[in-house]
């Protein structure tokens, strides 16, 4: 089994001893803890980027750790572990979800897309629009606001700013919202 961070102590905010907060990345904090430390690993049966797998892990681990450690599909960013940010997004059968809160169990059954899957027959009309409209700075947000965005023009085409303030509530700490915008923009056919 690989190593997996535990939904219980992510969620409980459980560290192992004798780490501590500020010794190490966040991601190294959960270093150690398996599915198998509670003694409630179960198999998982998921669907992701169109590859169905059977998982050991808990019921409860975050989607957002068994894409990563389980699947090694690093594309998807933690950012906040509490679905504020947004860099941890995917699509949940075709709909923008936060997989950081969302217990693997949840998505059982379900077609789970990550950004490596959406872009897997090669880059995207939005993802292009990112290039021409040099979107990304550091970068680190850009996965979930591209899923973010993806999902929206699926059902929504040609979104207005007040459709695009609701449903992409992701954070670019980096601040390119008038860039993002403009990408949008250049995809909807309505100008920067």
């Amino acid at each position: 089994m690989h190593k997996a961070r535990s939904g219980v102590a992510f969620h409980a905010g459980i560290v192992p001893s004798p780490v501590k907060w500020g010794d190490k990345p966040p991601e190294a904090l959960y270093d150690g803890l398996s599915a198998s430390d509670t003694g409630s690993a179960m198999t998982v049966q998921l669907k992701v980027n169109g590859v169905t797998r059977d998982l050991d892990v808990e019921p409860d681990a975050p989607l957002l750790w068994v894409i990563r450690d389980e699947l090694g599909l690093t594309g998807t960013k933690f950012g906040c572990g509490i679905a504020a940010c947004g860099a941890c997004t995917v699509h949940v059968n075709g709909e923008a979800r936060r997989s950081c809160v969302t217990p693997v169990s949840a998505v059982e059954g379900m077609d789970v897309t990550t950004i490596e899957g959406v872009s897997a027959n090669g880059i995207t009309n939005v993802q292009q629009a990112w290039i021409d409209h040099q979107v990304p700075q550091c970068g680190y947000c850009q996965s979930g606001m591209i899923m973010a965005v993806t999902a929206l023009l699926k059902t929504n085409p040609k979104p207005s700013d007040d459709d695009l303030k609701s449903a992409i509530t992701n954070i670019c700490r980096c601040g390119t919202y008038p860039r993002i915008r403009a990408a949008i923009r250049s995809l909807t056919g309505q100008g920067a």
